[in-house]
C-alpha cells in the first residue's frame, strides 16, 4: 500500500475537507437526557442522523431511494445489493459514508471490518479520507459516540476506530486476500464507482474485473456473511455494474434522475426545470447514460459523419413537400416525443429536412408548429401534411380545429394510411440514404432545438434501444411519402383511344 502522504492532491483535499468540517456551527443541548434521547433516535432514524450529525453533507433533505436503502441495510446483515443510482444523487455519501457510519453506531454494532473500493488505489483512498475526517473531526458525532480515530490513517490504506472498527481502501484489481482483523473478516464491502469508460470497451477487462470481485473481493468475507454492496450509474451496456445485476439474488434498486412519471426522483433537491435544462444542454444520449441509467452506443445504425448539413434550396425548385408528424398524447417527461418534420425532395433525389420540431410537449403546441410551418412555406409551394392514421382521432383532430378556428385557417392535415411494417426495419432502411449523402440537414436550423433532438435520436437508435425514436419514425414517414410520390410521377403512361370489340 503506497503511502499517500506524498500525495499532493490527496493532502491538500483532505485539510480542506476538515477546515469545511470545522467551519460549521454545531450546538446540541447539555442535558445529559436530551444527548440520551437524541443518541436513541438517531440510532432508529436514519434521515434524523443525517440531518443531526451531517448538515454540511446533507444540505438538502434525504430522499425516500436513500432512506429505503439504509433501512434495508440496516435490516440484513447478509445481502448481495447493487445500488444503480444516477449522477448527482448522493451514491457515494450514503452507500460509502453515512450508512455504514449509522451501521457502526448501532446497539450491537452492524459494522466491524469495511472494504471501500473503487476504480483506482487513489479514488478509494479518497473515499476512506472523507470517511476518516467525520471521525475523526465531526464535532457533534464525536461528542455523541466518543472519540473515533484510534492508529493507522487514510494515508497508509487504513485505519482502527476505539471501538476496534477496521476501515480499509483498495483499488480495482489490488490484492485482498488475507484480509482480516484479529479473526475479524470484512462484513461491509463497498464497490463504489468501479467502471470508467475505458474499461467498458474492453469486454475481457470487464470479465476479470468481475472475476476478482466475486472471487478474492467477496471471498474475503466469511462464506458470503456481511453487506456486499456495489453503487454507480451504468455508463456501459458491458460493464462490471451490468454483469453484476445479471447475477441471482442480488437485491437490485435503480433510480434515475427522472420516474416513472417523469419527475425528479430527488425532489427534495431537483426541480424538473433544472433536470429538463441539463438535458437539453448535454443532449439526450448523454443524458440517457448519465442521469438514466440508459447508456446508448451512438452511431450503431445512423453514424455522425453521415449526418449532413447543406444550403436548402429556394422553395419552388423542391418537386414535392410533406410536413409529417409523429404524435404522442401524453405530455409527461417520459412520454414519447411529438415530432414534426418538413422535407422536401429535390429533382436530383435528395431529401431535404428544411424545418424539424422535437419535444415532449402539449397537443396544442404540437399543432401550433404546423402553422409556423405554414408561415414558412408561405403558400410558395404547395404541401400535404400528414400524421400516423392511427393517431387521426377526435381527440387530435378537435384540438387541430380549435387551434385552426383561432387562427383563422385550418391546416388540411390527413392520415398516412399505409400497413406499416416493423419500426427499427422501417427506419433502419433509411441509413443507406444518409451512407450516400442523399438527405441533408437545414444548415440553418442546425442549433435549433427540434433539429438537434431529430440528429441525437438518429444516434441513438439501434435494436432493443429504449431510446426515443419519434423524430426518426416523423423523418422516415416523410421520406417513404415523398419516394412513392416520385415513383407515382415517373411512371410511364399512355393516351389512346380504346380498341372497340366486335362481339
Amino acid at each position: 500500500m503506497a503511502n499517500f502522504r506524498t500525495n499532493k492532491e490527496l493532502w491538500i483535499r483532505w485539510v480542506e475537507r476538515i477546515r469545511w468540517i470545522n467551519s460549521n456551527d454545531f450546538s446540541f443541548p447539555e442535558a445529559e437526557q436530551d444527548k440520551t434521547q437524541r443518541i436513541a433516535r438517531a440510532k432508529k432514524e436514519y434521515a434524523f442522523f443525517v440531518e443531526t450529525y451531517f448538515p454540511h453533507l446533507a444540505s438538502k433533505k434525504c430522499g425516500t431511494f436513500q432512506l429505503d436503502a439504509a433501512d434495508y441495510l440496516l435490516k440484513h446483515d447478509h445481502t448481495k445489493a447493487l445500488f444503480e443510482w444516477a449522477r448527482g444523487h448522493a451514491k457515494s455519501t450514503h452507500l460509502s459514508l453515512l450508512i455504514p457510519l449509522w451501521l457502526k453506531i448501532q446497539t450491537p454494532a452492524k459494522l466491524s471490518v469495511m472494504v471501500l473500493v473503487s476504480k483506482s488505489e487513489n479514488m478509494a483512498v479518497r473515499l476512506l479520507s472523507d470517511l476518516q475526517a467525520e471521525l475523526q473531526y465531526n464535532g457533534p458525532f464525536i461528542k455523541d459516540f466518543g472519540n473515533q480515530v484510534k492508529t493507522g490513517s487514510w494515508t497508509e490504506g487504513e485505519f482502527h476506530t476505539s471501538d476496534g472498527c477496521l476501515f480499509v481502501a483498495l483499488g480495482r484489481g489490488q490484492s485482498p486476500r488475507g484480509l482480516k482483523d484479529r479473526g475479524k473478516r470484512p462484513d461491509y464491502i463497498v464497490i463504489d464507482d468501479i467502471d470508467d469508460d475505458e474499461l467498458i470497451r474492453n469486454p475481457r477487462r470487464v470479465s476479470d474485473v468481475l472475476e476478482w470481485a466475486l472471487t478474492a473481493l467477496a471471498g474475503t468475507m466469511a462464506m458470503g456473511r456481511g453487506r456486499f454492496v456495489m453503487v454507480g450509474n451504468r455508463i456501459g451496456k458491458n460493464s462490471v455494474l451490468s454483469r453484476f445485476a445479471e447475477l441471482p439474488g442480488i437485491y437490485h434498486t435503480i433510480v434515475n434522475a427522472l420516474n416513472k412519471k417523469g419527475l425528479p426522483s430527488w425532489s427534495e433537491n431537483y426541480s424538473a426545470d433544472e433536470i429538463k435544462k441539463m438535458r437539453d444542454f448535454i443532449g439526450e444520449r448523454r443524458f440517457q447514460k448519465e442521469y438514466m441509467n440508459n447508456p446508448i452506443n451512438e452511431g450503431a445504425v445512423f453514424q455522425r459523419k453521415h449526418i449532413l448539413y447543406g444550403k436548402m434550396l429556394d422553395l419552388k425548385f423542391y418537386k414535392s413537400l410533406i410536413c409529417y408528424t409523429d404524435p404522442s398524447f401524453k405530455n409527461s417527461t417520459t412520454a414519447d416525443y411529438k415530432a414534426t418534420v418538413l422535407v422536401g425532395k429535390t429533382a436530383t433525389g435528395e431529401f431535404h429536412v428544411l424545418k424539424a420540431f422535437v419535444d415532449q410537449t402539449s397537443v396544442t403546441t404540437m399543432v401550433s408548429w404546423h402553422y409556423l410551418i405554414m408561415d414558412y412555406i408561405a403558400g410558395r409551394v404547395p404541401t400535404l401534411y400528414y400524421m400516423e392514421a392511427n393517431f387521426m382521432q377526435d381527440l387530435l383532430l378537435d384540438e387541430f380545429k380549435t387551434v385552426g378556428n383561432i387562427v383563422g385557417h385550418q391546416i388540411p392535415i390527413r392520415g398516412d394510411q399505409r400497413s406499416k411494417p416493423d419500426k427499427f426495419a422501417r427506419i433502419e432502411a433509411m441509413s443507406p440514404l444518409f451512407e450516400r449523402a442523399l438527405v441533408w440537414l437545414n444548415e440553418k436550423e442546425k442549433e435549433s432545438p427540434g433539429m438537434m433532438a431529430l440528429v441525437d435520436q438518429l444516434l441513438m437508435f439501434e435494436k432493443g434501444s429504449k431510446s426515443h425514436d419519434d423524430a426518426p419514425d416523423a423523418l422516415e414517414g416523410a421520406v417513404w411519402l415523398l419516394s412513392k410520390r416520385s415513383r407515382g410521377a415517373d411512371a410511364p403512361y399512355r393516351l389512346g383511344i380504346r380498341e372497340s370489340r366486335k362481339y
